[in-house]
């Protein structure tokens, strides 16, 4: 199966949870994916970053990310994901907050200047940090992606209806079809 970043893969909202959201079926071992394990789909995101990515100030100055900071950058990922994580529900965070400024700050003096994915994507963290209305942050009902909701009533389930919305939504059509049918 071929594999593109796609206007879905970046319904985060910002950078950060987009990369965060990186990986697929985070809390499930078996199917856990990793998307930046092939070279060629990290290589591939840093121009789908700057063609899909909400935080347009931030995205258009992405161009590269640079090698030699790879472990960096995903421990800047795994640090994002376990802070906003905890943070969405409610859990004590001290902890994860401050891991996730120390990977902020290595990223910044390690990074590979302002037009780095790394850099970009470690400013999107702190705007993240201190953004107001933290009960906008939410996890996917279907895939465990984290997004924000900017919906007006704030009742946006899913990171995107289109793909998980719609699987839901067809996995209740069929239930209760098949107990219709069912004597």
């Amino acid at each position: 199966m071929t594999f593109t970043w796609t206007p879905h893969r970046f319904s985060g909202g910002v950078l950060a949870l987009d990369v965060a959201n990186t990986i697929i079926l985070r809390m499930d071992p078996q199917q856990r994916r990793d998307r930046f394990d092939d070279p060629d789909k990290l290589e591939a995101f840093v121009p789908a970053v700057r063609e899909l990515c909400a935080e347009r100030d931030l995205a258009v100055q992405v161009a590269t990310l640079h090698a030699q900071n790879g472990t960096r950058f995903r421990q800047l990922r795994e640090a994002i994901d376990a802070y906003f994580r905890k943070r969405t529900l409610a859990q004590d965070t001290k902890d994860d907050l401050a891991s996730l400024l120390e990977a902020i700050a290595d990223n910044l003096r390690h990074g590979g200047g302002p037009a780095a994915l790394e850099t970009a994507t470690a400013l999107s963290a702190l705007r993240l940090i201190g953004e107001p209305g933290p009960e906008r942050m939410k996890i996917c009902a279907n895939c465990g992606w984290l997004f924000l909701d900017r919906s007006k009533n704030r009742s946006r389930m899913w990171c995107d209806m289109a793909v998980c919305g719609n699987r839901v939504k067809a996995s209740r059509h069929y239930h209760r079809k098949r107990e219709e049918t069912d004597p």
